[in-house]
Order: C-alpha cells, then structure tokens, then sequence
C-alpha cells in the first residue's frame, strides 16, 4: 500500500485555490502509482467557522471535485469537508472516502469538537464510527480533536488493519499530535496515518505539518517537515496481521469495571 499524505497550507476560504493545489498533488500521487491519497480536514477552506462559506447541502462543490479527481486519476482518496447531509440543516465537519472510480465509500461526522473554538456551537458531533477498504486494506479514519480519545481507535482496531486521521492540529501542541499518534498505532497495534496542514490560517494560527505514518510497532514509516509538501510512504497491511499474531495483546483486554465504594470510617 502506497500512500500520499498532502501537508496542504490551504488558503483561507478560497476552495478554488485549494481544488487547484489539490489537483496537482492527486496528479502527482497517481503518477508515482500511489493507492490513496490524503488530504486534511477542511482542506478546501481551513478550519474557519464561516458556516456560510465552508458548509455545503449534501454531495455539493467539494465532493463532486473530489469525486471528479479520484475517477480521473483512478485513485481512492481521503479529505475533509463541511456538509448539510439532506433533510438536515445542521452542519458536520466530515470525513469523506472516495474509491478509484470516483464512488463515495465511506462518511465519517466528528466525534469529539474542539471546546475551545466555535465548532462545538457551530457543528453537530458525529454518532459513531465508520469502517471501510481502501482496496482490500480494511480501514477507518478519525478527524483531529478525536485523535484524545483512545477508545474510539479501540472500537474499530478489531477490524482494521489501518486508520487514517486528518487535522488542522495547531503548532504548540506538535508533541502531543506526534506523540498520541505514535500511541494509537501501538496500542492497537496497527497503522496509523496523520494527515495535518500547514501555514497559518485567518485567524493567525500556525501549524506544523508533522504528518507521518506510523507501523504497529510504533516505527516510523515517512514524516513531514513544516512546510506544504507531498510525502509518500509504503508498507504491507497484513504486517498488522503479522504482529497481532506474534503478540496478541488485543486479546488480552478486559471488560473494565467499576469499582465498589465504602463509606471511609471517621
């Protein structure tokens, strides 16, 4: 599986600008035969909470483009979008997958919105977690802020081999996104892509890129710099396999229970 993540310094609201980045970067992956490449989340707008620019009413703008650019450049492809999915005015910060024909393969809502922005007023969460292949690659993908929470990579790891996650995670948490990266492959014993822009978006802050995939033990496999660059990288799903059967520690958890309380003697 080889796979391109695109650190996208998207320009701020301008989808034209970035469908036109985005173009290139798919020719790019497809003509180093690439099977899928990865976008960040909200890549045609940054993280801007102008619903009236970002969000579109169902398959819209954006998804037709990407859609339109994974069939031409028969590629499976992964990115973030702002959508009103039909019948429904609420707006939701959205994964979406598209195979090499251009077919919409899976939908993923944000699970977890980040407290200290707009977006917990701004979207609604996501009701749960998705599984889908790339290819034959069993798959899931997470959005940023949920990358805190284990127990959501916990709940699809059983029935992956990889899981994708794309972010506008900012600078001065470069560590904590490097390093719960890292800990979800680990502890689950699977890979882990991250896929996170960088610049610096309308409202002044910066991000680092830092994107980079992660093996089942942890090792890493390619990372990025700072800058908007193209990076690649390939690896063998079933190594995930592999591992799991060498050391099988999924096996080995536990249904985790409350413990009893007493009243503490005075």
């Amino acid at each position: 599986m080889k796979v391109a993540l695109i650190q996208l310094d998207s320009v701020w609201e301008s989808k034209k600008e970035n469908f036109e980045k985005a173009a290139v970067y798919t020719e790019k992956a497809a003509a180093e035969k690439c099977d899928v490449i990865v976008f960040p989340e909200l890549f045609a707008t940054g993280f801007s909470m102008n619903i009236q620019v970002v969000a579109e009413n169902g398959y819209g703008e954006t998804a037709s483009f990407l859609s339109a650019l994974a069939r031409r450049n028969s590629i499976n492809l992964i990115a973030g979008l702002a959508m009103k999915p039909p019948g429904d005015g609420r707006v939701r910060n959205m994964a979406v997958v598209f195979d090499r024909k251009g077919r919409p393969d899976a939908t993923y809502t944000k699970m977890h919105s980040f407290p200290l922005s707009e977006e917990t007023e701004k979207f609604v969460e996501g009701p749960g977690t998705v599984v889908f292949n790339i290819d034959a690659m069993p798959s899931s993908v997470f959005i940023c802020y949920d990358l805190r929470f284990p127990e959501l990579f916990r709940d699809v790891a059983p029935r992956v081999q990889a899981i994708f996650v794309i972010a506008n995670w900012p600078s001065e948490r470069k560590e904590q996104w490097e390093t719960l990266l890292r800990a979800r492959a680990i502890e689950n014993q699977c890979f882990v892509i991250g896929v996170n822009r960088t610049g610096i978006d309308g409202n002044g802050i910066g991000y680092p890129g830092s994107s980079g995939i992660f093996g089942p033990a942890g090792n890493i496999i390619c990372t990025g710099n700072a800058t908007e660059e193209f990076i690649s990288g390939k690896f063998d799903p079933y190594e995930t396999d592999r591992l799991r059967d060498a050391f099988p520690f999924l096996k080995d958890m536990k249904q985790v229970r409350m413990a009893a309380t007493y009243p503490t003697l005075s």
